[in-house]
């Protein structure tokens, strides 16, 4: 299966060359992020696509100084919403049933049953629910970059309130939950290149049922 021979090449590249990826390949590991699945479909988190040189020099230092944030093409940063609001759903299912040629009441049943459910948790149930969908996004564009054969470190560390102030997130109501850098790995400085991949063993890993 050509994603599990993907999935077998890629690996945390730990120091990329500075060769810069061709906006078609971004566009697309982008475009695989926009089409993960979310719960009742709600996409509710952003991506920030960073490629300003000078913009990326702030973001290092608050990202622990890893090389891979300058030594890298392009920062993907997942933002989630911070809660969810009645304008925030009524927006999506109003677009949704819009483009599928729906009147906008067709969906009301579903969606007051839904915001029943997401009002009922705390604003701190509400975004870590909706950080929990961004992480299925943040999957799909390390996969897509794979099958590009784009590397691609998935970062958490990262002082996340920094980067919400550097980039005006709160003010958008949304909070940064990691970043996906994108490049090419280099020949020489990288510890783990060339390493044997290594997983749990399946017996361990994976409980079958029957």
């Amino acid at each position: 299966m050509e994603l599990i021979n993907a999935l077998n090449w890629r690996y945390a590249t730990k120091k990329m060359s500075g060769e810069k990826v061709a906006e078609e390949k971004v566009n697309q590991i982008v475009d695989a992020a926009h089409l993960a699945p979310t719960s009742s479909g709600l996409q509710p988190f952003e991506i920030i696509v960073v490629s300003n040189e000078e913009l990326k020099q702030k973001i290092q230092p608050i990202a622990y100084n890893q090389s891979q944030i300058v030594d890298g093409s392009h920062l993907l940063i997942f933002a989630s919403w911070d809660k969810y609001t009645d304008e925030r759903i009524d927006s999506i299912f109003d677009h949704m049933n819009t483009e599928r040629g729906l009147p906008l009441d067709n969906t009301n049943d579903y969606k007051n049953g839904l915001k029943n459910m997401l009002f009922s948790m705390t604003e701190e149930q509400q975004a870590a629910h909706t950080a929990k969908q961004s992480y299925i996004g943040f999957g799909t564009a390390i996969a897509a970059a794979a099958m590009l054969k784009v590397d691609a470190t998935p970062m958490e560390g990262f002082v996340n309130a920094d980067l919400d102030e550097l980039l005006g997130l709160k003010e958008k109501g949304l909070k940064s939950q990691a970043i996906l850098t994108l490049g090419y790995r280099a020949t020489e400085g990288d510890w783990l290149q060339g390493m044997k991949k290594v997983r749990q063993p399946k017996e361990k890993f994976i409980t079958e049922l029957k």
